[in-house]
């Protein structure tokens, strides 16, 4: 997953809003949003490769996302990231525990950003950083560098989510994450891969024949702990797959 933007107060009629685009190359083999029968009450995408996930929501109010960090000169870890939003979803340690754990053995991952909640608390891990934090109410953005970095699209989808926070429409938040409007070649960052990458790379939504937005996720989540989930799948060049909806 490479772009989230996220709401999240405590407290409110909605205390949690998601909007998170997940690019991955379209080769990889995933499934989409489900509940998975080896793990009564998660609901997420799946990565086929690995078994993982980089979104979704488990028992007890239980929530967790992920996104990678670009970095061509980083180590490969021996690990698949998808795998500690899956651990959390299907485990019972609490968000400050996990991401304790989490943050002892981060250097079996290639580098990452991961979020977990439980409908009271959310904490945030930075890889590099591994000190964990409970984040305050806020709207924030996590796209492949730390919380907040303030890439084009990071800022503009951002922006975007505090507009829609009252209707929290899922259809528009979707309109919102299919935003394919690159950013200008003065504001893109500079992050090792070239420039013709980074144009690539700088759109809320990402397409092209091999690398793109895979899914477009929405998670909404009132004060009665019930949830809504609105997952679309693409394939190459932005081609619409299909949508799926869950109240998990």
């Amino acid at each position: 997953m490479c772009l989230i933007v996220f709401a999240w107060r405590p407290g409110h009629a909605l205390p949690l809003i998601v909007a998170a685009n997940r690019d991955e190359f379209y080769a990889r083999p995933t499934q989409a949003l489900a509940a998975w029968a080896d793990a009564p009450g998660v609901h997420a995408g799946r990565d086929l490769e690995a078994g993982g996930t980089w979104l979704g929501v488990g028992p007890g109010g239980r929530f967790a996302a992920l996104t990678n960090i670009r970095d061509p000169g980083q180590p490969v870890g021996p690990r698949s990231r998808g795998e500690l939003v899956a651990a959390y979803l299907q485990g019972t340690l609490g968000v400050e525990a996990y991401l304790d754990q989490v943050a002892s053995r981060s250097k079996h991952y290639s580098g990452f950003n991961l979020l977990v909640g439980d409908g009271e608390r959310l904490g945030y891990l930075h890889a590099r950083d591994a000190a964990p934090r409970l984040l305050e109410p806020g709207v924030y953005g996590l796209s492949n560098a730390g919380l907040d970095t303030p890439w084009p699209k990071l800022v503009k989808a951002r922006n975007g989510l505090e507009g829609l926070l009252e209707s929290a429409d899922p259809q528009q938040l979707l309109a919102l994450l299919g935003d394919t409007q690159p950013a200008l070649d003065g504001d893109l960052p500079e992050t090792g891969v070239g420039l013709a990458t980074e144009r690539l790379l700088s759109s809320v939504f990402i397409a092209s024949q091999n690398y793109g937005t895979r899914a477009s996720t929405v998670l909404i989540v009132d004060d009665q702990g019930r949830r809504r989930m609105v997952e679309r799948s693409f394939g190459p060049f932005g081609g619409h797959l299909g949508e799926v909806e869950l109240l998990p």
